[in-house]
């Protein structure tokens, strides 16, 4: 049986979605609440399985204030969150509260009971447009920055020494295009290859392809 609460600070809303749910996939509604500060209290004195907590709740406390707090005293209730907000800021900033699922009111009923039974064994729900544009974007950031991170972290010495060595060229002959000492082409090799966490020439060459420093003149 999974305990539900909702909170709504529409009545309609509220006696609607009641309705709809008490009794469906094992479902049962165990309280409602019409704004932050009454879930948070009715929540602590049902111990719900799922809240499920509108976004945007004047005046008081909205959904997501009332989720972090909600969060913080009962760790163990989930959280999904009904919005109208089709936006990765409010999803964002959901997630950040503690929500474990995030659905819009335009969904489907047979959508709301899948994200309820969904959070309430564990997972995490989004509705599909959510997922989608979280990955795309994941991807995109991906492209965008590759493994720049610790290649950033190189000097441009070091960086200049990486393309080298990518290219096939011996520490001596590296030397000598350089105009420093092969100690010195060595002292950098053992840096850049620790700061980028690789350990052998193929990996080295691999990165240096990923990088597009394999130019060759």
């Amino acid at each position: 049986m999974i305990r539900i609460l909702v909170v709504d600070d529409h009545v309609v809303v509220r006696s609607g979605l009641m309705a709809l749910l008490d009794g469906k996939n094992g479902i049962k509604v165990v309280g409602d609440a019409a704004d932050g500060d009454e879930a948070i209290r009715k929540a602590v004195e049902l111990q719900p399985n799922v809240v499920l907590m509108d976004f945007s709740m004047p005046p008081g406390k909205d959904g997501l204030t009332a989720t972090t707090e909600l969060k913080k005293q009962l760790p163990d209730t989930e959280v999904l969150i009904l919005t109208m907000h089709d936006d990765e800021e409010y999803l964002f900033r959901a997630i950040q509260a503690g929500a474990s699922g995030y659905i819009l009111k335009s969904a489907p009923h047979e959508e709301l009971l899948a994200a309820i039974q969904s959070v309430a064994e564990g997972s995490a729900y989004l509705y599909p447009n959510a997922t989608k544009r979280l990955m795309s974007e994941y991807l995109d950031k991906i492209k965008q920055e590759g493994i720049a991170g610790p290649y950033e972290s190189l000097s441009e010495r070091e960086k200049e020494i990486l393309s080298w060595i990518a290219k096939g060229y011996a520490n001596k002959e590296i030397a000598e295009h350089l105009v420093i000492s092969v100690k010195t082409v060595e002292s950098h090799k053992s840096n850049l290859m620790e700061k980028l966490n690789l350990k052998t020439r193929p990996e080295l060459v691999k990165f240096a392809l990923k990088k597009g420093l394999l130019h060759y003149e």
